[in-house]
């Protein structure tokens, strides 16, 4: 039996959203069980709305609402529910096909609240919870859309999916830091920043000094430490969820390029398409993903 027209144009748009938004995110899908696919990309689909829910408001008290409007869906008190919202449509499907808790959901939501404001983020004992219940989040929960039911949702699984997350995040920030530093929006620890000599106004004014170098080095150094640790612990996994930690591949290679001791931080990081799906399908042959 055929599905409804708006569920299968609801599937269109979340692809298309996220092939536009997060095009790693959607080409990690291709490497996935085609059945599996569809409740991936509502997954990061929904990450991506709430993601660019920073871009899309001048002040915080609306993204702020925008935001709580995800929350009360999550809660089933969301007035008008899913109707009508392609997104928040899948998403529902999504959960409701592989029992995915909803409180890392929530979690997530709460986490980006930090997006609409400009303050720094003020160490790591804030940043590295922030970027589990962010990046890591998605991760765990794109191994359990995997895991074929929750037996193989095992604590192993989210102590990975933890330090993967503090890796892919961490290689975002750094990659980002010319479009957050522009906005005076700022994610690396700022107790890292202060010990290294590192002012403020001169990041946000994009100077490219010792100090701030010096200060990335540590918190891409911090990063490989987790990274380590998620690739010893990785290939313990069952075969079925280790495609949702393909992301690994992709910081690790990037964490290598923003590391460059002469390369300006405030130069845009660039990947071509190309270049993602050829690094993603590498890392999908390689030991660890299989």
């Amino acid at each position: 039996m055929s599905e409804p027209a708006a569920s299968t144009s609801a599937a269109a748009f979340c692809a298309g959203l996220v092939r536009e938004a997060n095009f790693d995110r959607y080409a990690a899908t291709l490497f996935v069980p085609p059945e599996k696919r569809r409740s991936l990309l509502a997954l990061a689909a929904f990450n991506a709305e709430i993601v660019r829910v920073r871009s899309q408001v001048s002040q915080p008290l609306p993204g702020e609402v925008r935001l709580q409007w995800w929350t009360d869906l999550l809660a089933g008190t969301a007035h008008g529910g899913a109707e009508g919202n392609p997104v928040a449509a899948e998403l529902t499907r999504a959960i409701a096909e592989h029992a995915l808790p909803v409180e890392p959901l929530t979690r997530l939501i709460e986490a980006h609240i930090f997006d609409l404001y400009n303050d720094p983020m003020p160490d790591w004992t804030v940043l590295e919870p922030h970027l589990v219940e962010t990046e890591g989040a998605l991760i765990s929960l794109t191994a359990r859309v995997l895991a074929q039911g929750a037996g193989q949702a095992s604590d192993a699984v989210e102590h990975v999916a933890r330090h993967a997350g503090v890796v892919v995040g961490v290689a975002r920030i750094v990659a980002r830091l010319p479009y957050d530093s522009a906005r005076r929006q700022l994610y690396l620890p700022n107790d890292v920043l202060q010990r290294h000599g590192c002012d403020l106004e001169q990041v946000f004014s994009g100077q490219s000094t010792a100090a701030l170098r010096a200060a990335l080095t540590e918190v891409v150094a911090e990063a490989r430490k987790h990274l380590d640790q998620a690739f010893q612990e990785l290939i313990e996994l069952p075969a079925a969820v280790r495609p949702a930690f393909l992301p690994l591949g992709l910081a690790r290679c990037d964490l290598n390029r923003l590391a460059g001791p002469e390369r300006d931080p405030f130069t845009p990081f660039e990947r071509s398409r190309l270049a993602t799906l050829w690094t993603l399908w590498r890392a999908s042959r390689s030991k660890p993903f299989r």
